[in-house]
């Protein structure tokens, strides 16, 4: 039986995507400020741990050098995300970002395992540490942080990849708030327990944060409904369009973050025009749902269909 297809494609769709992509432009700008930042900061304690021969600085400059990989991760990732789609990937680079996104969170969930296993380390064999010396690095780098938090907080809500370094970096800056305060408590009292106490309390915290991330990503990757979208809802509002009579074949997913795409074949009426019913399911869409990137296939009542 022959079928007609109308792909709809809503021309609201091209300032949609122009505000995307400008949002991803000033993503682009929060991360390289972040990243910037960073290396200055890594660079600065360097520079004065082989001055002081402070192996406590170079330790702490390490873990800011993983922090500017994960922002360059992330940043690249914004970048090629722009490139445009090839007969080879017709999406674009899009879902460069949520990968980016996915290995950021997957690492600071690696990098929890770690501290876990130190930490257990530590109780076992207690070691000295020098309390003040790690309280004044602590603090210079939480300063760092919050700064590459407040730059990031603008776009984390928006881009899944940006929330990934922001995590990374808030991650960061409870790791300094900690250090700060265990390294009063040693400097006072000599409590070196606290140092793997505190490393466990913020490892449960990045755990339990990212384990969100990477659920996110994951489901974008595996093209799951979208978790701000009903889609018995959505099924609903399209059936409520007069003519339609069925809708079937329905799918709803996220190409990348704050981009959403659906599919579906609506059954009309034969007295109904298809135009008229496609522009109306449009609008429900685009008006209710804030779903721009529609592909509906319209199917005279009566013809038979292959569901998928």
């Amino acid at each position: 039986m022959g079928h007609h297809h109308h792909h709809g494609h809503d021309h609201a769709d091209a300032p949609s995507r122009g505000a995307v992509k400008d949002g991803r432009a000033g993503g682009r700008k929060r991360l390289a400020w972040a990243l910037a930042l960073t290396l200055i900061y890594m660079i600065a304690e360097i520079v004065g741990g082989y001055l002081s021969d402070s192996l406590a600085l170079l330790a702490d400059a390490g873990h800011m050098f993983s922090d500017a990989a994960a922002l360059a991760l992330s940043l690249f990732a914004s970048w090629i995300s722009q490139r445009p789609p090839t007969h080879k990937l017709t999406y674009g680079y899009y879902r460069a970002e949520i990968l980016a996104a996915l290995a950021n969170g997957a690492t600071l969930i690696a990098i929890s395992v770690v501290i876990f296993i130190e930490a257990f380390r530590r109780f076992q064999e207690p070691e000295p540490v020098a309390g003040v010396l790690m309280l004044s690095i602590a603090a210079g780098g939480l300063l760092v942080n919050i700064a590459g938090m407040l730059i990031l907080h603008g776009g984390k809500d928006a881009s899944l990849n940006i929330r990934g370094a922001w995590l990374h970096l808030l991650t960061d800056a409870l790791g300094s708030v900690a250090a700060i305060v265990a390294g009063a408590l040693i400097a006072l009292f000599g409590w070196y327990w606290v140092d793997p106490a505190a490393s466990i309390a913020i490892g449960i915290l990045v755990i339990y944060s990212s384990w969100d991330l990477v659920k996110q990503a994951i489901a974008i990757l595996m093209e799951g409904t979208p978790s701000h979208l009903d889609l018995e809802k959505i099924e609903s509002a399209m059936r409520e369009v007069p003519g339609v009579s069925e809708v079937h074949d329905l799918h709803v997913w996220t190409i990348t973050s704050g981009l959403d795409s659906l599919s579906a074949h609506a059954v009309l009426e034969t007295e109904h025009d298809s135009r008229m019913a496609l522009a109306a399911l449009q609008r429900v869409l685009h008006d209710r749902f804030s779903i721009e990137h529609v592909t509906i296939q319209i199917d005279p009542a009566g013809e038979c269909r292959t569901k998928f």
